[in-house]
């Protein structure tokens, strides 16, 4: 279980002080998937970065399992199993694919594994294992990546911050798939896409760095489309 409790985060900027989140209380638990979703500027990206350290909030608190990481480094968060895939993937110079699913998994794979993870991922392993990590993979093709480190991972908690970014080449249904195999973790997703939130057991709607409303998608809807460009709410609208 994560709890987030009386989070908030300020900025200065132009000399004045700038809210980004206020006072954000959620409880997650185990086993369920969770969209976080809103407008630009929300907060959210902002709220998934300093679940995972990357960030570090102005005050409140975070407990995880009951623990407080509220002021533990990115790598001790990471060890202690909870996992961040970045909105743009970064690259890794002097490694392969299969040398970063093999760090990511802690093991050395066979073939058949790493065959596996990067099939999900929409990849052919031959073409990718041997690949270096480098500028002339696309961005689409390190997205995959990053979600088949995620997975070779098992984390218990995995953060997605807007998956869907670079992969319009590849089916949406085949990236829900993969939300809805991560039945034994914990998942958090920053998503517009409808497809994504339909899937989701909580979504949580974020407005001025407030908690607006928490629920199903059919119980938010009504709240996110007035705020959502059409562009974003789906494959087909």
């Amino acid at each position: 279980m994560l709890e987030i409790k009386n989070l908030s985060f300020d900025v200065v900027e132009d000399n004045n002080e700038k809210d980004i989140l206020k006072n954000v209380s959620l409880t997650f638990e185990n086993g369920k998937l969770y969209v976080i979703t809103g407008p630009n500027g929300s907060g959210k990206s902002t709220l998934v970065k300093i679940i995972m350290g990357i960030k570090k909030a102005s005050a409140g608190k975070i407990l995880f399992n009951g623990k407080d990481i509220t002021n533990e480094e990115i790598f001790k968060r990471a060890n202690m199993g909870i996992s961040y895939a970045f909105q743009q993937p970064v690259t890794f110079k002097g490694l392969k694919v299969k040398d970063l699913l093999n760090i990511a998994s802690n093991k050395t794979n066979d073939f058949n594994t790493l065959c596996n993870f990067l099939s999900t991922v929409g990849l052919c392993a031959k073409d990718y294992i041997n690949r270096p990590l480098d500028d002339k993979l696309s961005g689409g093709e390190l997205k995959r990546i990053e979600l088949a480190m995620v997975l070779a991972r098992k984390s218990k908690v995995n953060i997605f911050d807007e998956p869907e970014a670079g992969i319009d080449l590849w089916s949406f249904d085949n990236l829900t798939k993969i939300f809805k195999g991560l039945k034994d973790s914990l998942n958090i997703v920053v998503s517009h896409q409808t497809k994504i939130l339909e899937i989701a057991d909580v979504v949580i709607l974020l407005k001025d760095g407030k908690v607006e409303k928490i629920g199903k998608y059919e119980e938010i809807k009504p709240y996110i489309e007035p705020a959502t460009c059409s562009k974003l709410r789906g494959v087909n609208g």
